[in-house]
């Protein structure tokens, strides 16, 4: 399937259904459920607070992957106030200074959450990847894009302080994040 092909059907599918274009194949993403919408919630007014010339937009579609041919909808996509204007229901890659994801309680959620789509966002050269881990209550930052993955990597559990280098220079307490594991 092309790139135009899949946004063709992503433009005609019900709102009840997010479909993504990964690797080559068209994966639909569970919606997200209360607690993972309250841990987006927690997380814009953290980077608010932090750093008021930055906006977390959730659910922000990408074009990702290597040459753009893949198409992420993430949970949250990180930009300067106003990066997005302009941009269409898929935005390029550039701009974005971090991606999010939080793992859903499903069976592929291990494959797109933690391969494919650090894959896909490396290879954009997106320079940071937030990874909030529900099934093992961890926080992983991924940096420093080359070669199509992330060359660097920190794990914290829920509870701990974690540091978000540059471009976006936060560091989160993750404590809140207990709260939502369930």
């Amino acid at each position: 399937m092309s790139v135009e092909e899949f946004e063709e059907l992503e433009r005609h599918a019900p709102e009840t259904v997010r479909l993504e274009f990964v690797n080559g194949k068209v994966v639909v993403k569970p919606m997200g459920d209360g607690n993972h919408r309250e841990m987006i919630a927690w997380l814009q007014r953290v980077c608010m607070q932090h750093r008021p010339d930055l906006w977390l937009h959730a659910e922000s579609g990408l074009k990702t992957e290597r040459y753009r041919k893949g198409r992420a909808r993430a949970a949250g996509v990180l930009v300067r106030v106003g990066g997005l204007k302009g941009h269409g229901e898929w935005a390029e890659a550039e701009g974005t200074l971090m991606a999010v994801e939080i793992t859903s309680y499903d069976s592929d959620s291990n494959q797109r959450d933690r391969v494919d789509k650090p894959e896909g966002y490396a290879a954009a050269g997106i320079p940071v990847y937030l990874l909030i881990d529900r099934d093992d209550c961890t926080v992983t930052v991924f940096t420093n894009p080359e070669d199509d993955r992330y060359r660097q990597q920190v794990n914290k559990p829920f509870g701990a302080s974690i540091r978000i280098p540059e471009p976006v220079n936060i560091t989160l307490d993750t404590e809140p994040l207990k709260e939502f594991a369930d």
